[in-house]
């Protein structure tokens, strides 16, 4: 089952049935679309996909996700799942565009690498982040993520692959 986790100034916890709108209005955002490299998915879309991690993804345990929190003010997303596009876990976070450039994402990966480590036994953990978004880059290679490799899509975009120790200090 998905744990609530704390970190600093964060709330990690599981999402409610009340959370649907938060959920809806951080990933219809064109700005957080982009930086995750994404398209826009409609509202329809994405009130399925929240129905599904409610009844799906959290009784069936097929990864963690969770709606994050700052005073009581939700700030973004974070999963830690298995994906096609590592043999292994892979970190996502998606913050609202108010949360960016004050520490939080450095705040949330370090929450989810130790959960990685001391909830889910993993040595190490993965990333995926577009070229062009220098900010997230430079906080990876402050936390000391290596590079794997770069992933080109259909469309030419490149994707960094990302990879960290679960059990240095980031």
């Amino acid at each position: 089952m998905t744990p609530v986790l704390r970190t600093e100034r964060l709330e990690f916890i599981p999402y409610r049935d009340e959370d649907e709108d938060h959920f809806v209005t951080l990933l219809r955002d064109e700005e957080v679309c982009h930086w995750m490299g994404q398209d826009r998915a409609s509202e329809p879309e994405l009130r399925a996909l929240f129905r599904a991690v409610r009844d799906e993804v959290y009784p069936r345990e097929l990864f963690d996700v969770w709606g994050l929190w700052l005073d009581g003010t939700f700030a973004g997303h974070a999963e830690l799942k298995k994906t096609g596009n590592v043999d292994g876990q892979e970190m996502i976070v998606a913050l609202s565009p108010p949360f960016w450039g004050k520490g939080v994402g450095t705040e949330v990966i370090r929450g989810l690498l130790r959960h990685a480590a001391d909830n889910r036994g993993l040595k190490e953990a993965y990333g995926m982040v577009g070229a062009d978004n220098t900010a997230s880059l430079e906080m990876c290679r402050r936390l000391g993520f290596r590079h794997l490799r770069d992933v080109v899509g259909d469309d030419g975009t490149v994707t960094k692959m990302l990879v960290i120790s679960t059990t240095d200090p980031a």
